[in-house]
């Protein structure tokens, strides 16, 4: 297994120190940094704190995101390098806060928003583009697929969950906009249009 690069393992670790920080502080860095609604708590930096804050409560919430996070950032890395490894990460992270707080500004209500899941669904959306043929076995369910069909399942459930409501709690636009930042990124990099040719 070749060593996890620097970028990554800055990500990771910060996020795992933040974790801890706040379960031993009570959930006090939430109370700051997590993404809160615009007029309801909202501070200009937490549309990129919120991204290294993970629900105290949910042990499952940090470990998932880091797998993600290791599985897929590690490769994206080694091939774009850590300048534009970080430029993706972060449109990403941006795209997803920009989505939350356009929806709950639309929508009304909605409590504070944690997690890297939303950078996580554009280095999803990433890996799926850098290598739609490579072979992913998730976890659930444990069947091997190409990394395009995996991503294109996982953003259709996002998609589906988000508008029939299902697993409330769960920042599923956010995730979608996420996918949406790194998707507006590489073909930025490529020259293009959003949606099309130049």
């Amino acid at each position: 297994m070749p060593p996890m690069p620097p970028i990554t393992q800055a990500l990771l670790l910060i996020n795992v120190a933040a974790f801890c920080i706040d379960f031993m502080l009570g959930g006090l860095l939430t109370r700051w940094f997590a993404l809160y609604p615009l007029g309801n708590g909202f501070l200009p930096w937490q549309v990129v704190t919120y991204a290294f804050l993970h629900d105290i409560h949910n042990l499952f919430h940090l470990f998932f995101n880091m797998l993600g996070l290791w599985m897929f950032g590690s490769e994206l890395e080694r091939l774009w390098g850590p300048k534009r490894y970080l430029q993706f990460y972060a449109a990403s992270i941006l795209a997803a806060a920009a989505a939350q707080l356009l929806l709950t500004t639309l929508m009304g209500g909605g409590g504070p928003t944690v997690g890297a899941s939303g950078g996580l669904f554009g280095l999803l959306l990433g890996f799926g583009m850098m290598f739609p043929n490579r072979t992913i076995m998730p976890l659930f369910p444990p069947i091997p697929m190409k990394a395009k069909v995996f991503v294109a399942v996982f953003g259709g459930l996002e998609l589906l969950f988000g508008v029939t409501g299902t697993m409330q709690g769960v920042a599923h636009f956010a995730h979608l906009g996420g996918m949406l930042g790194g998707f507006l990124m590489i073909r930025y990099w490529q020259g293009r249009s959003p949606f099309g040719r130049k």
